[in-house]
């Protein structure tokens, strides 16, 4: 009984909440080359900003890696509501057959997405699923954060989950797309989760700290993320 209330609650929470946010992105044209390419990306985000990321990918058809546990279950209905798809599985529970139907949906087109510390952390640590999804099916991982100039984190959670006040300003960083070779050995596929790890960390750093700068320091920014080479 639990599942359907808690999941109502907070889709209506959402509708209401993201049409308030002011999004700016920096970085996009690391995204919109992989869209010109006209192939579909492997999205990788930390678990902490899933609520701005609910919202701003909402109803482009992206699957998304969902836990089989309690919480996945509301979780499940919420972004199916927002227009997510979902593949059923996590690090622990059902994790293969959960990128194996990540793999499907890459190749009929669709973008997938992790949050990639979840679903229980540890915080800000990545896990391997797109480097292996990427070796796999030959698509590229992007990577990107959120941040939010007026939020309230909560600091017990093991992920320092992210509550956006109405209104705020929200900016989204996006690193250039990360390729993993087909035949990539161990020592390579360490390398690309190393690579996709710092990524992560910088579009974190930045996207945090935007809000602490003057606009003049955020326009150069702007201009050294326009001039970044993949």
């Amino acid at each position: 009984m639990q599942i359907p209330i808690i999941a109502w609650f907070v889709y209506w929470f959402i509708r209401l909440l993201g049409p308030t946010l002011r999004l700016e992105v920096v970085g996009i044209h690391n995204a919109s080359q992989i869209r010109a390419g006209g192939e579909p990306a492997i999205g990788a985000f930390w678990h902490q900003c899933i609520l701005s990321a609910a919202w701003i990918w909402r109803n482009r058809d992206i699957v998304v890696l969902n836990t089989v546990n309690f919480d996945g279950q509301w979780t499940r209905r919420v972004i199916e509501r927002l227009g997510f798809g979902t593949a059923q599985g996590s690090s622990t529970r059902g994790g293969m057959e959960g990128l194996a139907a990540m793999a499907q949906a890459l190749q009929a087109g669709r973008n997938v997405a992790f949050t990639i510390d979840g679903p229980r952390g540890p915080r800000y640590v990545a896990k391997p699923g797109p480097v292996i999804l990427a070796r796999r099916t030959g698509h590229p991982i992007s990577a990107f954060h959120i941040g939010v100039a007026r939020v309230h984190t909560f600091q017990k959670s093991w992920d320092h989950f992210q509550l956006p006040y109405p209104f705020t300003r929200v900016v989204m960083f996006f690193a250039p797309p990360i390729r993993v070779p087909a035949d990539a050995d161990s020592a390579t596929m360490k390398q690309m989760q190393d690579e996709m790890q710092a990524a992560l960390e910088r579009v974190r750093e930045a996207a945090e700290s935007w809000f602490d700068l003057t606009e003049q320091q955020r326009e150069t920014i702007r201009d050294e993320w326009r001039e970044q080479k993949t």
